[in-house]
């Protein structure tokens, strides 16, 4: 199982696992806008998540390993449910095992305010308001959130 989403020997910081990990390690404050950079810039990220490589060894998918990523990408997938696609969307489509990440972006596109109620909204409560919409919806066959 891989390291715990924010804790201090995790081997990853904010940005998650991927390229920017293993450049930047897991140093908190400004450098983990770097570090998300640098994973989006290769898509490290993504790769690393389907091949269990770049830090990102946790693969087996599963709602645990969704709603730890969900928590240790907040920020940016916010920005990509409110535009309907991006990096974290595939992501989280691959760990769910969902079979299609362009609905799953439009699925919690239309669902945005029930995902993020509030800007106060806890990390936990994000995490499992996007299991829930991901579950509800049958046509997504998120095998892996079962």
């Amino acid at each position: 199982m891989g390291p715990a989403p924010y804790s201090g020997g995790s081997a990853y910081g904010m940005a998650g696992c991927g390229l920017g990990s293993i450049v930047f390690g897991n140093k908190p404050g400004f450098i983990q806008i770097l570090a998300a950079t640098t994973n989006g810039t290769f898509a490290s990220q993504t790769f690393g998540i389907t091949s269990g490589t770049s830090n990102c060894s946790d693969t087996g998918g599963g709602a645990g390993s969704a709603m730890a990523f969900i928590q240790t990408n907040r920020e940016a997938l916010a920005k990509d449910i409110s535009r309907g696609n991006g990096e974290t969307i595939k992501n989280l489509a691959t760990l769910s095992g969902c079979s299609d990440s362009a609905a799953v972006g439009v699925t919690l596109q239309k669902n945005f305010k029930t995902i993020f109620p509030s800007a106060e909204t806890s990390n936990t409560m994000v995490s499992s308001n996007v299991i829930q919409v991901l579950r509800a919806d049958s046509t997504l066959a998120c095998n892996r959130l079962i």
